[in-house]
Order: C-alpha cells, then sequence, then structure tokens
C-alpha cells in the first residue's frame, strides 16, 4: 500500500467464515468447542427439523473463532451457528 510517498506492509489476520442455518429447526447437538481445528465439510452441528436430523458442515477448514447458539435453541434458516476462522 502506498502512503504518501513511502510504500508500507499491510497483513490481515484470518478473515472469518460464518457458519449458518441452511433450515429451520432446533440445534440438536453442537460438536465442536471454541478452538477445536475443523476440516472442511466437517460437520459441526447437528441441527433437528421435522423428526429428522440435518447436519451443517463447516464451508472451510480453520478453527472454531466463536458459537453464536446453544443445544435445544430454535433457529431460522440463515442464522448464524459459528464462526471458522
Amino acid at each position: 500500500m502506498l502512503v504518501g510517498a513511502a510504500w508500507c506492509s499491510v497483513e490481515w489476520g484470518p478473515m472469518a467464515v460464518d457458519v449458518a442455518a441452511h433450515i429451520t429447526g432446533t440445534v440438536w447437538k453442537i460438536q465442536v468447542k471454541v478452538g477445536d481445528p475443523v476440516e472442511e465439510e466437517q460437520s459441526v452441528v447437528i441441527l433437528e427439523s421435522m423428526k429428522m436430523e440435518m447436519p451443517v458442515e463447516s464451508p472451510a477448514a480453520g478453527r472454531v473463532a466463536s458459537i453464536s447458539v446453544s443445544e435445544g435453541q430454535a433457529v431460522e434458516e440463515g442464522d448464524i451457528l459459528l464462526s471458522i476462522e
């Protein structure tokens, strides 16, 4: 990046990726904890909807940065469940 007449470097930290509910339902089981490493497509949360268990997979590899829900909580499609960085 050019600042004034001098170049400087900018370091970006890891970008967080939000993991959202793909259906409306209830958080049946949270399979990870904050700080856990996860692989791409690893099941991280199981949602229950209409008596069916639906796994939610991580869209990217990384570490669990935060968990925004708790087991037994009702969620809507699109609600953020957790973040990966």
